[in-house]
């Protein structure tokens, strides 16, 4: 048959697999088999489907024929592509295009895509030598710097050795020495030159390029190249050529604030050091003489068209006096003056004097008074700019003398007064645009939260609650306001508020990981997964699509990196790509969802050895925290904790720590339940496993790496998630010889999944080989085996008391009149500690392994603990469906009303509006508090027998 007639039989599977009908595909690729019983292609496009209908253990044979059979034409390759992407099967799509190319080394394509697999892969060990050999082939000189850039980013790589890098970095060198095309013909080659000779610290032939015509010209037209270039002269310590060279690019007009910091760097480089003399400390003074005067000049020049010559007047003077140079004070205060004088109109000043507001006792004085000369003027938007960066400069700068509740309060009245003037600017403005006062609405948010952490009364943050909402109805696209609310309404127990005002951030890509922290972190304490609201679990998964996304388009951008030739872009990329693949956020909350998933998901095998592997790849990588807590602006006084510190939520983050100390507990107790271990767990396993991180700690056996216990990770924790996590350690302690004893050998869980599969396939396991299982296999179920059983012991102390010291806790908090969230904090951990313990008790719940092992004593042992457990989370459901009831009651919404005096005084936030937010306070934690108690009733029902 011709080309274009296949081409016609083959058309309406590319239809259906573009129209996601995976089935039509499937019965299409059937019919053109029957014809052309060992066409690759079609096989590909099956197996294409079969993954998409998640039959994979259909398509991992389609894979392994065609695997076997050396495909080298890119129609095959091309569909078999993205069939091993969606198995996570990277290793054998590299083995695929490895093949491919030796059986057709002239193929320049089959090389490039060889590279490229390398590339998704991230082993640039590879990606060099293949480049290399490539170079070899086709003599293309593009190719030499694939080979270089492949080897710098090995050197760069953490798990590679000092000494190797070094030589990486050296083969690179030599690389591009010998290349017959010279590395300043692109700007992209002369950068890696100019990386390789900083690394190497081969300064002379750095000079000799950079000194050059064409490096000059390249640097100066290169905002990269030019930044390496300042670097290798700074290491040189050549500061005051690079002052002199900036200071003429200033007086050419060039504004780029890095030429001002390599002036400024220039007037101290004779202090630089630890050792400094007095001569260098004389010469010193002579050049921030002569800088300020050429400061001066420029900032005389610009004036308040450009800030740049005034803030470097700042720094030089800060400079000035934490070296020494400058005896007091005066004339950094003389420069903050003059800056706010000029440029206090403008949204930065406070941005920009903040660093230099830490002066002594009498430049403090004297700047405090000039902050208080300034009278307020709300006639333009510079003026009202003018009067927030006073109040925000005057907040920062109070003392721990200073503060008090009525202090704060006059603070309050100040702020909402000047809100309400300033909003009158900004009263045309549309619905899109952010009004000009949001920030003096912020500050009273600040100082109502500085109240609740003084006095620990939350009327307070009743009254942040309603000026924030307030000023939403007139700017709703501030997301600094709605981060604040977010935060607010979680410390009060009113999650789907604070639920609601996240989503109308609308955040986007990767905010989804440096953000989702405000609303995720510890979500357990307000899912009610147990009900049927999936929420939470839903906005988990959600969150979670940028890191799917990112293993799917990362790797693509590289390699067009790599084929546009642009490789300072390409460490940026795997940057990118690493920090993301591993960022702690991710796997933060992944557990979560996990921790949420058991309350609404029964437990059994399939959920335990799911979530085992996938936790077990979570324990093996190293974590970036990508979590920008930045976002919440911080206005509080230097002596308090940041805005930041005040409303997270029980005091601290969810960090390393957090995260290492609850997946050690949720690994070993489905280690106990599970019957994989890892010869099962290594034949079942069907992607590639994720790199493992070079740390020594991660290199230690499991079974030790579980055990360690770290103060600065236990610190990370709050007093009843530790308790907890006492807890969890002891009974798993106290079973751990009894799951030993009574899992299955490997042999029979291998046989089982391999009969459970052809049932459901009709195939045999893929690299299971029944004949090399030994007699075990052939058991059915569990047996007797020859050592004897562990004797059953008492449960220890702990594990007996734990949930009437959890009832105990939760019955302190209620009579200190505590928030919701910490008294929802307890309960939810009581509940996971129930559950837990039904992980841990999961495989003596069959009647067949209690008999076989003589288990009844421990089996009794359990059941009395699991009635205790069930008791006290009764008892605390029914406290917390009291509590809802009160929430949500019109008492309660008038004493809300009543709390908000301080603010209610101001016309525009009138009774009704009040009334309003109390109401949706109300009925938000009155929904919660009833959620996680009905939730706690049908966890009881489900796992109390």
């Amino acid at each position: 048959m011709s080309e274009a007639a296949f081409e016609r039989q083959i058309r309406p599977i590319y239809d259906a697999l573009d129209h996601g009908s995976n089935k039509s595909a499937i019965n299409a690729c059937n019919k053109v088999l029957k014809k052309y019983t060992n066409n690759t292609l079609v096989k590909a496009l099956k197996a294409l489907a079969l993954t998409r209908s998640q039959k994979v253990e259909e398509a991992l044979v389609l894979c392994d024929e065609i695997l076997a059979a050396v495909v080298t034409d890119d129609s095959t390759l091309s569909v078999m592509t993205h069939v091993l992407k969606g198995l996570a099967r990277n290793s054998d799509m590299v083995a695929m295009f490895d093949n491919a190319f030796k059986q057709q080394p002239q193929s320049e394509e089959l090389g490039a895509q060889t590279f490229f697999a390398h590339v998704r892969t991230g082993n640039w060990k590879s990606c060099q030598q293949v480049a290399t050999r490539m170079h070899k082939q086709f003599q293309e000189d593009r190719y030499v710097y694939w080979a270089v850039t492949g080897a710098i980013l090995q050197a760069n790589d953490l798990g590679t050795p000092p000494n190797i890098r070094t030589l990486l970095y050296k083969l690179a060198h030599r690389h591009v020495t010998s290349c017959p095309t010279p590395s300043y013909m692109a700007v992209d080659r002369f950068h890696l030159h100019l990386l390789i000779l900083q690394e190497l610290q081969l300064w002379d032939e750095a000079n000799t390029l950079l000194e050059s015509d064409i490096g000059k010209s390249i640097c100066s037209a290169s905002l990269v190249c030019n930044e390496t270039r300042r670097e290798i002269w700074r290491k040189r310590g050549l500061y005051k050529d690079e002052g002199e060279r900036a200071q003429e690019k200033i007086k050419n007009k060039d504004r780029n604030w890095l030429e001002f910091v390599s002036v400024i760097d220039a007037a101290f480089a004779s202090v630089q050091g630890p050792d400094v003399s007095e001569e260098g400390k004389s010469e010193c003074s002579e050049n921030v003489a002569r800088t300020r005067g050429f400061l001066n000049e420029i900032a005389e020049v610009d004036g308040s068209n450009n800030r740049s010559a005034s803030l470097a007047l700042l720094e030089l003077e800060k400079n000035a006096f934490s070296h020494g140079i400058s005896s007091d004070e005066s004339a950094l205060v003389d420069s903050m003056v003059n800056y706010f004088s000029q440029f206090g109109d403008k949204a930065c000043c406070f941005e920009d004097l903040r660093p230099c507001v830490d002066l002594g006792a009498d430049a403090k004085s004297r700047w405090i008074s000039f902050l208080g000369s300034q009278e307020p003027s709300f006639a333009t938007t510079g003026d009202l700019q003018r009067v927030i960066n006073v109040r925000k400069l005057q907040r920062i700068s109070l003392t721990a003398s200073e503060l008090s509740t009525d202090k704060e309060l006059q603070l309050v009245s100040i702020y909402i007064e000047e809100y309400m003037a300033g909003l009158e600017l900004g009263s045309s403005l549309p619905v899109t645009e952010l009004q000009p006062a949001d920030d003096l609405a912020i500050l009273v948010g600040h100082a109502f939260v500085s109240l609740w952490t003084m006095t620990k009364d939350e009327s307070y943050l009743y009254n942040a609650a309603v000026v924030l909402e307030f000023a939403l109805t007139r700017s709703r696209m501030s997301f600094q306001i709605r981060l604040l609310l977010v935060r607010i309404y979680r410390l009060l127990g009113a999650s789907s508020l604070a639920l609601d005002h996240y989503r109308a951030i609308n955040i986007k890509q990767v905010q989804n990981d440096t953000l989702s922290h405000f609303l995720l972190t510890r979500a357990l304490t307000f899912s009610l997964s147990a009900t049927g609201d999936l929420t939470y679990p839903s906005e988990c998964i959600e969150s979670s699509q940028i890191y799917v996304s990112n293993s799917q388009d990362t790797p693509d951008f590289i390699i067009r990196a790599f084929t546009s030739e642009k490789y300072s872009q390409v460490p940026e990329f795997v940057s990118f790509d690493d920090r993301l693949e591993n960022s702690l956020q991710r796997d933060v909350v992944k557990l979560e969802h996990v921790r949420m998933r058991m309350t609404h998901e029964p437990i059994n095998s399939d959920l335990i050895d799911m979530e085992l592997i996938e936790l077990k790849f979570v324990f093996d990588r190293f974590h970036h925290d990508n979590r920008d807590f930045g976002m919440l602006p911080n206005y509080q006084p230097a002596c308090q904790p940041s805005l930041n510190d005040q409303t997270l939520m029980f005091g601290n983050s969810t960090g390393q720590g957090w995260l290492w100390y609850f997946i050690k507990i949720y690994i070993r107790a489905f280690q106990h339940a599970s019957d994989l271990d890892d010869i099962v767990e290594e034949k079942l396993l069907i992607g590639d496993r994720p790199k493992k991180s070079p740390e020594p700690e991660v290199q230690l056996p499991l079974r030790e790496r579980l055990a360690i216990r770290k103060p600065e990770e236990a610190a990370e924790l709050t007093v009843d998630e530790l308790q907890l996590m006492e807890w969890a350690t002891a009974v798993s302690d106290w079973l751990e010889p009894y799951h030993d004893h009574t899992r299955p050998p490997p042999a029979v869980v291998l046989a089982e999944a391999n009969k459970q599969n052809e049932l459901r396939t009709g195939l045999p396991l893929r690299g299971v080989d029944l004949k090399a299982l030994n007699g075990d296999a052939h058991t059915n179920g569990h047996s007797k085996k020859d050592e004897e059983a562990p004797p059953v012991k008492e449960p220890p102390q702990l594990v007996t008391q734990f949930f009437e010291h959890m009832h105990t806790r939760f019955v302190q908090l209620q009579q200190s009149q505590c928030l919701p969230s910490d008294l929802l904090h307890v309960a939810t951990l009581t509940q996971e500690a129930f559950l837990l313990f039904a992980v841990e008790s999961h495989r003596f719940k069959t009647a067949s392994v209690v008999k076989i092992y003589k288990l009844g004593a421990l089996v009794q042992s359990l059941k009395d603990i699991r009635l205790k457990a069930c008791a006290v989370l009764k008892t605390m459901s029914n406290d917390l469906l009291k509590m809802g009831e009160v929430a949500g009651s019109a008492e309660r919404r008038k004493s809300f009303v009543e709390s908000c005096k301080p603010v209610t005084d101001f016309p525009k936030l009138h009774h009704d509006f009040v009334l309003n937010i109390a109401k949706n306070v109300g009925e938000s934690r009155k929904k919660v508090l009833e959620g996680v108690g009905k939730g706690m009733v049908k966890i009881c029902a489900n796992y109390g027998q």
